[in-house]
């Protein structure tokens, strides 16, 4: 492989903001495995965000490459794998498996697709240091014979347009809004794009929490949901505290440790008890030889955290905490609380980026 930009790269990177700035381009942000896409005629790397390769776990995209792309090119872009007119990030997970015919059988029952929303390099040219809105024509006209798998990313730099992809897209399982400034040349590594997150509210029981590396002092918080069936369900962790509040944490959650046979959740360690419920400590290849024991306590205690959305019946991101809330009692924090999104057609999203 001999291209003006090589492998590996790390991809330019975004950072929080509450509202949608104004006079940029705007794109939906994916839900899915970043990648950086190399071809040099039949060559093709993909490589990940942290510029690792993920090649062989998506053989029938290098194909696509292949057919879609231009002969030699840099492309930055997004992997996703819908399922019933959504984004399903746990099968798009399941493709990080280490038996290739395991991957190989995946990519058939439900293949993959590559979301184009940048390009690095066309032909000898590097494109690092052209401005994005030179660069996004240059994108439209490489991409403008793709087909499926293959899109290219809606933009526009309407911010109307895009506070309306904000407030419908999520629907179809996308997660927010980019904003990228218009002269901004492609910056490897590097918070200078803006993302635009959807942001809610839930009351959630702690019933447990895992110590931190560094130490004895609070790590994460466990948290539950009941079910319709009064089942205290696992839906996430939430973290991010200083290290004086860990410690804080450690010193009142103290009494409410119980025993583990006394608590909802005492069947965590067994494999089988996973499949009727959500439990913590679940088998996960993204784990791999990490601590995933935690210390049981009463689920007494409620807090009100904040979370982007939902992946299935669990919070997709480590949640943030936003507060203790000593009005509500634990039978109270059920699903019945979360809001329902609507539903939205993503095969409508990934055909506006053609128009």
């Amino acid at each position: 492989m001999d291209l003006p930009v090589m492998p590996p790269v790390k991809p330019m990177l975004a950072k929080s903001v509450p509202k949608i700035p104004p006079g940029m381009q705007y794109e939906a942000k994916w839900d899915g495995f970043r990648a950086i896409v190399h071809r040099d005629g039949d060559e093709v790397v993909i490589g990940s965000r942290t510029g690792k390769p993920l090649t062989r776990y998506f053989p029938e995209l290098v194909t696509a490459v292949r057919d879609n792309l231009p002969p030699r090119c840099v492309i930055d872009g997004e992997i996703v794998v819908a399922y019933e007119d959504r984004l399903d990030f746990d099968r798009l997970s399941e493709r990080i498996h280490p038996a290739d015919s395991r991957v190989r059988l995946l990519a058939e029952r439900t293949p993959a697709s590559l979301v184009a929303f940048d390009i690095l390099a066309l032909g000898d040219d590097s494109l690092l240091f052209v401005r994005q809105s030179d660069r996004r024509a240059v994108l439209e006209e490489a991409l403008s014979a793709a087909s499926p798998p293959v899109h290219l990313a809606p933009a526009t730099t309407d911010p109307a347009l895009a506070q309306e992809w904000f407030d419908q897209y999520e629907g179809a399982g996308l997660d927010g809004v980019v904003a990228k400034p218009l002269d901004l040349p492609y910056r490897p590594d590097t918070r200078v794009m803006y993302k635009i997150k959807h942001e809610r509210t839930a009351d959630c029981v702690v019933a447990g929490y895992r110590l931190h590396k560094s130490g004895p002092v609070v790590g994460s918080l466990l948290l539950g949901l009941y079910d319709t069936a009064g089942v205290l369900q696992h839906v996430g962790v939430c973290a991010a505290f200083s290290m004086k509040r860990r410690a804080e944490l450690l010193a009142e959650l103290e009494p409410l440790r119980v025993e583990p046979a006394d608590h909802p959740w005492a069947g965590w360690t067994d494999a089988a008890a996973h499949e009727g419920s959500r439990l913590p400590g679940a088998p996960s290849r993204w784990s791999g030889k990490k601590d995933l024991s935690w210390v049981a306590i009463g689920p007494e205690r409620v807090c009100e955290v904040a979370y982007d959305h939902m992946e299935g019946d669990r919070f997709r991101h480590t949640a943030q905490f936003r507060r203790w809330r000593p009005d509500r009692t634990p039978d109270g924090c059920t699903y019945a609380q979360l809001e329902e999104v609507v539903r939205y057609d993503l095969a409508e999203v990934l055909s506006a980026g053609g128009r």
